[in-house]
């Protein structure tokens, strides 16, 4: 059951990764930090899938250690600023991440997904 669970997170945070990488495709930085609901939409979604990573660091920790790929403490991190941040998360950042670190994240969990699927 614990490995139906690591897989139900690594697909929620691969979604949410890409639904952030999604929202700002074909859109510019300009627009993005004019754009209160697009804001919001790619905050929750790095939200979502940094909070689906702290579950597994807390309820998984050997699949963490097992996959030093990720930088499991810089995604807790941002899960904690955005989650007690409210107003004061830096829109930059969040643009940086859904465009620049969320491809290759979805790519490293698509690796993982594909192993577990072949049967580990």
């Amino acid at each position: 059951m614990s490995s139906d669970r690591i897989v139900l997170l690594l697909q929620r945070m691969r979604q949410a990764a890409f639904e952030a990488h999604g929202f700002v495709a074909g859109v510019d930085k300009t627009f993005f930090l004019q754009n209160l609901i697009l804001q919001r939409a790619v905050g929750m979604s790095l939200l979502m899938s940094s909070e689906c990573a702290a579950q597994l660091m807390d309820k998984h920790p050997e699949f963490v250690s097992d996959h030093p790929e990720f930088p499991w403490v810089l995604i807790r991190g941002m899960r904690n600023r955005m989650a007690n941040g409210y107003f004061d998360i830096n829109l930059e950042w969040v643009w940086d991440t859904a465009t620049m670190e969320a491809p290759d994240f979805v790519e490293k969990l698509d690796a993982i997904l594909e192993w577990r699927a072949e049967g580990e």
